[in-house]
């Protein structure tokens, strides 16, 4: 507790008296933020409901945060949901200010935030659905091959693609693999593993020079799909650079036309694409395909970094079928979360 500090006045018939110092009462004799009741509560608070307004229109106009400046929008859009916490930042900080006009103010970035992602936030799995579909990048330096091929396994799907495989441990995928998955086709670092059989397996053309993406007809019971394995070049981003990423931006243009460009109808996209779903660079791809997880996920179904996913950079889109319900699987020894859905090929069943 404070202690008073006091004076001594003495007054005519020789008596001494004790006060309270005056500049302690000034000190303690209201908050100093004010209180609600005052007028004060709409004048305080301006530089929080200036930067409430501001984080509004970052997330309104994401699209228009300009590329040229080290990727800066394409940065802004993979991390967009995660803006929220900003909000809540916001929040805190007109409580503490006892600002009317603070908390007026941080109820539009708050309602520009539930527009963009609330859907997110709710359940939109359904039962049913004739293929389940996983994909995984497995990471290069995993320790554990064979325990990520059986933990995928168990995951019932019937169609796997994995990504980042290295040339030594394919042979341990394929000998893991086998016995659920009669029907499998490796191409560069990119592989397909089906319990339905496969034909017309043939490389993707990404612009790198080397192979990580394919494609192959899965032939299912409720008809053809084409299936698409991708495993677009990664970013970095770096404080002289900023976020790098024309090699993926321009792997991703490659990859849109490829698809646009399928004689069937019924499309499947399964992989790593280094990007979010948000991300403007994609457009190629994101702009032709739905997502299952917005489609039919429950969450944001974040699978990068598995130690504490903060974007989903793994993807599962599709086109021609109908998504059910899109999951992430538990860790395995690879940085990354195995990602699943279930989808209807047959789209005239009811």
């Amino acid at each position: 507790m404070a202690q008073q500090a006091y004076v001594t006045d003495t007054d005519n018939g020789g008596t001494r008296s004790e006060r309270p110092h005056p500049g302690f009462r000034r000190l303690f004799s209201r908050p100093a933020a004010g209180r609600w009741g005052d007028g004060g509560v709409w004048r305080r608070g301006v530089l929080v409901a200036a930067a409430g307004v501001l984080l509004a229109l970052v997330m309104l106009a994401h699209s228009r945060i300009p590329n040229a400046v080290g990727n800066l929008g394409s940065l802004t859009e993979t991390f967009l949901p995660w803006l929220g916490l900003l909000v809540l930042v916001l929040l805190v900080l007109a409580l503490v200010r006892r600002s009317v006009t603070a908390l007026v103010a941080v109820l539009v970035p708050a309602v520009v935030w539930l527009t963009l992602f609330g859907g997110l936030l709710t359940d939109k799995t359904a039962p049913g659905g004739d293929l389940t579909v996983v994909t995984h990048n497995v990471n290069a330096d995993n320790s554990d091959p064979s325990g990520t091929a059986r933990d995928v396994a168990a995951s019932g799907a019937d169609v796997v693609a994995l990504e980042e495989l290295t040339a030594a441990a394919v042979p341990t995928y394929e000998k893991a693999l086998a016995s659920a998955y009669p029907h499998h086709a490796v191409v560069g670092t990119v592989g397909l593993w089906s319990k339905h059989p496969m034909t017309g397996v043939e490389d993707v053309d990404i612009k790198l020079g080397w192979k990580r993406a394919m494609r192959a007809t899965v032939t299912t019971p409720a008809g053809q799909v084409a299936v698409y394995v991708a495993h677009l070049p990664s970013v970095r981003v770096k404080l002289e650079a900023g976020f790098t990423a024309r090699q993926r931006d321009k792997s991703a243009d490659a990859l849109g036309e490829a698809i646009a460009g399928e004689r069937l109808t019924r499309v499947v996209l399964l992989g790593d694409l280094n990007g979010t779903m948000n991300d403007r660079a994609l457009n190629a791809v994101t702009s032709q395909m739905r997502s299952t997880q917005g489609a039919a996920g429950s969450g944001f179904g974040f699978s990068w970094p598995a130690s504490f996913p903060m974007a989903r950079i793994d993807q599962i889109m599709v086109k021609g079928v109908e998504p059910e319900s899109s999951w992430t699987l538990p860790r395995t020894g690879s940085d990354h979360l195995p990602v699943a859905a279930r989808v209807r090929v047959d789209t005239t069943a009811s």
